[in-house]
């Protein structure tokens, strides 16, 4: 039996995805809109998505909107950011209670996907643009989380390292946009970036919960009509395969405590190509784990480090490092952590690193899909990378990755950026650039 009942049906202007289950009392509805990360726009359709959900013609402030929400037996309605591989992804999210669990018949559903509609078709305007004071707040919110990056040093070095790594490439820009750039975007500027994502994002409407797909389409199409003809058509967006000549190396100062040091490597692989189950299991012995090489030998043996662990995108091919050390242990950090690698090249990997790593990813899936939110994320992979893997084919496939596979997908792997962030007035023999 197949873990999720997923569906697709292609309606005019966007793709309708379901997935039937009795798991949940509630029915979650996720929309996400694609395009490309662009240096144009970015700030622009970061601030976007908050200001579209703080009114509707029909609900023309936050608190009315609020209020029709919580006539929907609670309804909540969220907004998010993410970047995924060259991709700058909106996405709201409604969790609305399922009408056949209230003693109510009313049409929660219809009134929900009704209402998300609004958000994203008729949100509330004034003189052909967007409402200044609407636009002002949301304005300020952006700057404040863009501002909020510097304090957060981890996240702020991670910042930085793809900065660093990707010059040149879209993926360097942050998914929040350019704090320099949001003072002037006016009311009238973001009205007409909304108008370009109506016509050229890619739509992608998922339900998941007791319904029937046929009945979804069926909604989705009364509720979701397009001014414009729109093609909900696929666009994939494929990594140029760029060569290390030589490894980048950053050393910023700043006044912090603890030293971050942050390592970005390019793969080769991505979410659709044969190895990246390998890569996965790979990234898992390496650095994604509390068994990992990274955590074992750089914080636990030489106890170098608060922390060490390391994560990949999946579209973009990167595996990413992270660790916080005093600035003195750089140069020995640096060089432990090549080793971890090296190790995995020559073959040093043990069955039961091997057994470990299989049985914490399948985990993370199984956990993962659980959630209907993030089944929604799982399944928008074969969206953002072209590319179809069942639940099933995924577990499975972990099953089989032999190590030979794993040490074939390690020696391709190759460190192309280090970016250390370390505290004023500790020298360690590194040159500041």
């Amino acid at each position: 039996m197949a873990y999720v009942q997923h569906r697709m049906t292609e309606i005019p202007g966007m793709r309708i995805h379901s997935v039937e289950t009795k798991k949940y009392k509630t029915n979650t509805i996720v929309l996400q809109l694609k395009n490309l990360i662009k240096e144009d726009s970015v700030t622009k359709r970061a601030l976007l998505p908050n200001v579209m959900q703080s009114g509707t013609e029909k609900y023309p402030s936050s608190k009315q909107l609020r209020g029709a929400l919580d006539d929907l037996y609670g309804a909540t309605l969220n907004v998010d950011l993410s970047k995924k591989g060259n991709y700058q992804i909106i996405s709201f999210r409604m969790d609305i209670a399922n009408e056949k669990f209230l003693s109510d018949q009313s049409k929660l559903l219809d009134q929900g996907i009704a209402l998300l509609a609004d958000v994203l078709l008729r949100p509330v305007t004034e003189n052909g643009a967007f409402k200044e004071d609407i636009v002002s707040k949301e304005k300020r919110s952006l700057k404040q989380q863009i501002e909020s990056i510097y304090d957060d040093k981890m996240r702020y070095a991670n910042k930085r390292l793809i900065e660093e790594m990707f010059k040149g490439d879209p993926y360097h820009l942050n998914v929040y946009g350019n704090e320099n750039e949001v003072d002037q975007i006016t009311p009238q500027d973001l009205y007409a970036y909304y108008q370009e994502v109506l016509a050229n994002d890619e739509f992608d409407f998922y339900v998941v919960g007791d319904i029937s797909h046929d009945e979804i389409v069926n909604k989705a199409k009364q509720f979701f009509v397009f001014n414009e003809k729109r093609a909900a058509g696929q666009s994939i967006e494929k990594n140029e395969a760029v060569e290390v000549t030589k490894v980048n190396e950053v050393i910023e100062e700043q006044d912090v405590q603890q030293g971050k040091l942050h390592m970005g490597l390019r793969t080769y692989t991505t979410y659709a190509d044969p190895d990246y189950l390998a890569l996965q299991v790979c990234n898992g012995i390496f650095g994604g784990f509390s068994h990992s090489k990274l955590f074992i030998n750089v914080r636990e043996k030489h106890s170098l480090a608060y922390y060490a662990a390391s994560r990949f995108e999946s579209h973009k091919g990167s595996i990413f490092v992270m660790s916080g050390i005093e600035t003195a242990n750089y140069e020995k950090t640096v060089s432990i952590i090549k080793e971890q690698l090296e190790d995995m090249r020559n073959g040093n990997i043990t069955d039961d690193e091997m057994a470990k790593t299989k049985a914490m990813i399948k985990n993370q899936i199984l956990e993962t899909v659980d959630d209907a939110a993030g089944l929604v994320e799982v399944l928008y992979h074969q969206i953002i990378s072209g590319y179809e893997r069942s639940i099933e084919e995924w577990i499975n496939g972990i099953d089989r990755v032999t190590k030979d596979e794993v040490v074939e997908v390690a020696k391709k792997i190759k460190l192309d950026t280090i970016y250390f962030l370390k505290g004023r007035g500790n020298e360690n023999g590194t040159k500041t650039v």
